[in-house]
């Protein structure tokens, strides 16, 4: 059972979980709103779920900490890998709260991975053999399927344990899609 109450210009609702009382601005002036957030957050409850207000409050340096820090308590011989992969993740999530991470941010996070980079006139654009702006060829490639993979691996791997943690960090694991790689072996050599 929960209630909505005013401070201010701003519609706030209390709620309770398991005994436990639970404040939450609704960040909005509008009876409506606040009213529609405190039926979400009951329908939560009423499922046996942990109120969103919790999930918002996780952040990704911390699901990327967990994953180091479980690579470093396995002692697994790809951590500098694992390192490396949360290296290149940091630089786009980071300071990024784990419920804005869905499926058209990491298609995002993909594409500017992917991009070009002109040396010169510091121009991105697709995969070329020379700059479309100024025409240099010194230019820095963007990430190859197989490195986008191994770090999109490593998110995957970051959200799903955030999730099957006690409490869990967040609800639900968005769908991460995954690149076409074409580095099949071509032949083998034979003794004959």
């Amino acid at each position: 059972m929960g209630a909505l109450f005013k401070r201010g210009n701003i519609w706030w609702l209390k709620y309770y979980r398991n005994g436990k009382n639970y404040r939450e601005s609704s960040k909005s002036g509008k009876k409506m709103v606040a009213k529609k957030l405190l039926d979400r957050r009951e329908g939560e409850i009423s499922q046996g779920k942990i109120p969103g207000v919790l999930f918002e409050k996780v952040f990704f340096d911390e699901l990327a900490e967990d994953f180091l820090r479980d690579y470093r308590v396995n002692r697994k011989k790809s951590a500098k890998r694992a390192q490396q992969a949360v290296n290149h993740l940091k630089r786009y999530f980071e300071g990024m709260r784990i419920v804005d991470i869905t499926t058209p941010v990491i298609q995002d996070y993909i594409e500017k991975r992917m991009t070009w980079t002109c040396k010169k006139c510091s121009k991105t654009f697709d995969a070329d053999t020379k700059c479309p702006n100024c025409g240099s060829n010194d230019l820095k490639a963007g990430a190859a399927n197989g490195m986008i993979n191994r770090e999109l691996s490593a998110l995957k791997r970051m959200l799903n344990m955030g999730a099957k943690q006690t409490p869990p960090k967040l609800d639900r694991v968005p769908y991460i899609p995954m690149l076409k790689e074409n580095n099949i072996r071509k032949g083998f050599f034979e003794y004959h």
